[in-house]
């Protein structure tokens, strides 16, 4: 999938303050988070970013500052729209090691053939994860109003762009906005359907580890209790 219609971006402007110290920049297994979080975008596409402007983050990718201060990752995905010429962008936590690339190839794959979606996400466990997201520049109009107005919040940014968008083309919500249901406990499973509906031959595999630590795909690394379990898992890391 490498093509300029996907550029990868990695939500990294966070404040980190239940971490006590910069998440961005904790080495995990000897690679910081921002590092590997741009390794696995870089297997699915050549243009990968790191959303921010904080300078000594140059060293691992290009930055796209923020428009605006204080939006949280709905300015950071504003700034991805604004500053690519890619029709889409896929914003990455940083402090989520464990999500596989494949599972990230074959997601995105299969989105981006499906030709009225605009927006997408995963619903784990029946909880929004809106911060990992594909966006096609038709949402940053309603990004930008939504900021400006000092709306932050995504899920409903994204779910009233998305409800515009389909009333416009006179569609159906769902095929704008494509909210894929992910159970932790079926994640193997779910992981098999996503491979078979992008239709995709070859691509990239799990590792064993990689299936043996399923239930933390998701995890996102917010404290230093977390992180700490999170280093007596490194093999599970993958790429």
């Amino acid at each position: 999938m490498k093509t300029c219609a996907l550029a990868g971006c990695v939500l990294a402007g966070g404040r980190s303050s239940r971490m006590g110290r910069d998440k961005a920049l904790l080495p995990l297994a000897g690679v910081p988070l921002v590092e590997r979080a741009v390794s696995r975008l870089r297997s699915l596409t050549a243009e990968v970013y790191i959303l921010g402007n904080r300078p000594e983050l140059l060293r691992f990718a290009p930055l796209l500052p923020d428009l605006r201060q204080d939006c949280g990752p709905l300015g950071g995905m504003e700034a991805a729209l604004s500053g690519t010429s890619c029709d889409w962008v896929l914003t990455l936590p940083v402090d989520m090691p464990f999500l596989p690339a494949a599972l990230l190839q074959h997601w995105a794959r299969g989105v981006l053939e499906q030709k009225t979606a605009r927006a997408a996400f995963f619903v784990v466990d029946s909880v929004p994860q809106p911060a990992l997201c594909l966006l096609h520049r038709e949402i940053l109009p309603f990004l930008s109003g939504a900021a400006a107005q000092g709306r932050f919040k995504l899920y409903p940014v994204l779910e009233e762009a998305a409800q515009a968008l389909a009333d416009r083309q006179g569609l159906a919500v769902e095929s704008v906005l494509r909210c894929t249901p992910w159970n932790q406990a079926e994640a193997l499973a779910l992981f098999e359907r996503l491979r078979a509906a992008s239709g995709e031959e070859g691509g990239l595999e799990l590792t064993a580890a990689q299936r043996l630590a399923s239930h933390r795909w998701f995890e996102n690394l917010n404290t230093p209790e977390q992180f700490a379990e999170a280093r007596t898992h490194a093999d599970a890391l993958g790429d």
